[in-house]
């Protein structure tokens, strides 16, 4: 049955390539990997293979596979996608010897494929469980990883239709899962070879504060404020609930970085803010940043109109919110709380540990509506103290949860 969809869905992705540019980008990598893995692969080195399903899973994986790098030179990484929006954004990645697509898993593409690159050990990360793959590699004797890998009671291994495709999942080695909830559910199907390391995520982050990046432009637009508020990835829905807030706040600086850089979306934003002294990035980068007498002191919101700066930009907030809750699920939390600060989400983030974890201590702050909001921001305007101990929190949760890439390094036979 596993097979038949997969064919079905194989004519589905060549069908929508003739249609969606990124469909289509993606079935052209998926059929020039093999091509790519014939001229690249080194017959003579040995290939630790680590296969990220889009650009979240590649952050999860990247301590892995930088700390493995660090102490193992004698191995080889071999670094796949499944979806464009990693592949295209990583595909230059410095810490791989060869990034490409997978194929899509049918018999005869894992077959060529693994042919291709005999790995001697494989990382999946997260929610990766492609069934022919999986059972060719363990065919073989290859050791099969999962890491950063989270389980729910919904998920089809644990109902009753999902029994057959369950098998899959005895394929691993074994499982570094994320938390106490996901080793139970394996062990109720008789998977037992399982450790509960935490979220290499966090890992991640703390990396990203170490290179975070100074910057010049914010620095001089937040001057010597003592009250910057910071929205990052931000969709409509939570722009309309803090832009109103801080229209009636002008002595907050606040800076925008939208998730969806367009100049239609650009422009919405610009319309809301009433009475506010707007500025773009790309615009303020034009000015002199050598006196304090800079206009960029007297603008009072920043929108960031490009992309690769708000993990660095979150250190200059006072408060931050991450966008996102107001539809599919927040965006990464972690990548603000990690400066010791309060972060404030939307409603949809019951699926992001992270999210409940922060909750939990104090850090995070789940808001519903505009009149949460509002009750939140008022509290932290009366009480200043209780931004510093919010941040706090944060902080100290994300230090607290970190070191998952040490215990599975440690624990992996290489």
């Amino acid at each position: 049955m596993y097979n038949f969809i997969i064919y079905i869905y194989y004519l589905g992705v060549i069908i929508a390539s003739l249609f969606n540019e990124k469909v289509r980008k993606m079935w052209r990598g998926e059929r020039e990997a093999i091509r790519i893995l014939k001229e690249k692969v080194d017959p003579n080195a040995k290939y630790v293979w680590f296969h990220a399903a889009s650009l979240g899973e590649f952050e999860q994986g990247r301590p892995l596979m930088e700390q493995l790098r660090r102490d193992h030179p004698e191995y080889k990484i071999l670094l796949t996608f499944f979806s464009p929006s990693g592949y295209e954004v990583r595909k230059n990645y410095e810490g791989a010897d060869i990034i490409c697509y997978l194929p899509l898993d049918t018999i005869t593409n894992a077959r060529r494929f693994l042919r291709t690159i005999r790995p001697v050990m494989a990382f999946f990360i997260k929610y990766e469980f492609w069934y022919n793959y999986l059972h060719i590699l363990s065919h073989r004797g290859v050791p099969v990883y999962s890491v950063s890998s989270i389980f729910r009671p919904g998920q089809v291994f644990f109902r009753w239709y999902g029994h057959q495709y369950s098998h899959v999942l005895k394929c691993f080695t074994r499982f570094y899962v994320q938390n106490e909830v996901s080793r139970e559910l394996l062990a109720k199907i008789g998977i037992t070879d399982v450790t509960v390391v935490g979220d290499t995520r966090f890992d991640r982050v703390l990396q990203i504060k170490e290179a975070a990046k100074q910057l010049p432009v914010v620095e001089a637009f937040v001057g010597d404020t003592p009250k910057v508020f910071v929205a990052g990835s931000s969709w409509p829905p939570d722009e309309d609930i803090f832009i109103s807030f801080f229209n009636e706040h002008p002595d907050w600086k606040l800076i925008i970085a939208p998730h969806v850089i367009g100049e239609d979306h650009l422009q919405q934003i610009e319309k809301l803010l009433t009475g506010r002294k707007v500025i773009r990035y790309s615009e303020a980068e034009k000015y002199s940043l050598n006196s304090h007498l800079s206009p960029l002191t007297s603008h009072d919101v920043l929108i960031i109109d490009c992309f690769g700066l708000l993990s660095s930009i979150y250190r200059y907030a006072d408060v931050t919110y991450v966008g996102g809750g107001f539809g599919v699920g927040i965006h990464n939390t972690l990548e603000a709380a990690v400066w010791d600060v309060p972060v404030i989400f939307g409603p949809n983030n019951e699926r992001f540990q992270e999210a409940q974890g922060l909750k939990a201590c104090g850090g995070g702050l789940e808001i519903h509506n505009a009149d949460d909001f509002q009750r939140i921001m008022q509290h932290f305007i009366s009480e200043p103290v209780a931004i510093k101990e919010a941040g706090r929190q944060s902080g100290l949760f994300v230090e607290q949860m970190t070191g998952a890439t040490r215990k599975i390094l440690s624990d992996v036979k290489l």
